[in-house]
């Protein structure tokens, strides 16, 4: 049972992002003028992807769980 927590927080700490700056190139672009102009754009957009990234692994963590809760009632 411990291994399995060891093994739970270390993948949790591994698809945290930590610092992501995840942008196509035409998003990079506008980011880029737009830093130069004084505005703020990039940090938004940077900030819009990861909150966006972030759903789909919730998804998957959810599921995985159900998954595990249904197998460990119909072993007892």
């Amino acid at each position: 049972m411990k291994n399995r927590i060891l093994i739970l927080v270390f993948l949790v700490l591994v698809f945290i992002p930590s610092g992501v700056d995840a942008q196509c190139a035409m998003c990079k672009a506008v980011t880029e003028s737009s830093t130069g102009a004084g505005s703020s754009a990039a940090t938004g957009l940077n900030s819009g992807i990861v909150y966006l990234m972030a759903f789909p692994y919730l998804l998957m963590a959810g599921v995985g769980y159900a998954i595990y809760r249904h197998k460990k009632q119909s072993k007892a």
